[in-house]
């Protein structure tokens, strides 16, 4: 007599299924306004100028966000709480820096008499000005996530060492850090 096994599938926690739903939406979204740019590029009236250096340098603050984020995860789990607490910390602030250095590029451009709205402005900077701002409100989500992460790890007691929002926030983190990669590649060498 032989005895089957049957394992029981592993379910998906909800609020991940939710969060790679959402994640699917957004690389839609940002799939549909590269394609848009790529069709609007051909058209004569189209301004060429070289992004500002500060997008480089804030490609690397987002990286190494994303390098703290992942020891934050993996400190929590260690349950290295004051280590944990300092990753969450610096996450956070390389997240707004990553937002400021942005509009600083914008700034930039502008200062360049490259106008990015309004009547005197080119559908180049236009497009480059609402993907990337769409970008940063998408950053900018995950910097309120992980300033709630903040609050609750600066709380005196942690009764509940559920990894779940830290990995949540992780994984979203990761997210928004390539979709900018993905956008500062197409802004470089694609588009």
């Amino acid at each position: 007599m032989t005895t089957v096994q049957t394992r029981e599938p592993q379910k998906i926690h909800p609020h991940k299924f939710t969060l790679w739903v959402g994640m699917g939406s957004i690389v839609m979204m940002f799939a549909a306004l590269t394609s848009a740019y790529i069709v609007k590029k051909n058209q004569s009236s189209w301004l060429e100028f070289e992004l500002p250096r500060i997008f480089w340098y804030s490609t690397f603050v987002i990286l190494a966000s994303s390098v703290t984020i992942q020891l934050a995860i993996k400190a929590f789990k260690a349950r290295e709480m004051n280590r944990y607490r300092n990753l969450v910390t610096i996450t956070a602030i390389l997240g707004v820096l990553f937002l400021v250095m942005q509009g600083l590029g914008f700034q930039s451009l502008e200062l360049k008499n490259i106008a990015l709205t309004g009547a005197k402005s080119n559908s180049a900077a236009s497009f480059l000005f609402v993907i990337t701002f769409l970008h940063m409100l998408h950053v900018l989500g995950g910097v309120i996530a992980l300033l709630v992460i903040f609050f609750k790890a600066y709380r005196q007691k942690v009764k509940n060492y559920s990894a779940m929002p830290i990995e949540l926030a992780g994984t979203y983190w990761h997210f928004v850090d390539a979709i900018w990669i993905y956008l500062f590649i197409f802004y470089n060498w694609i588009g």
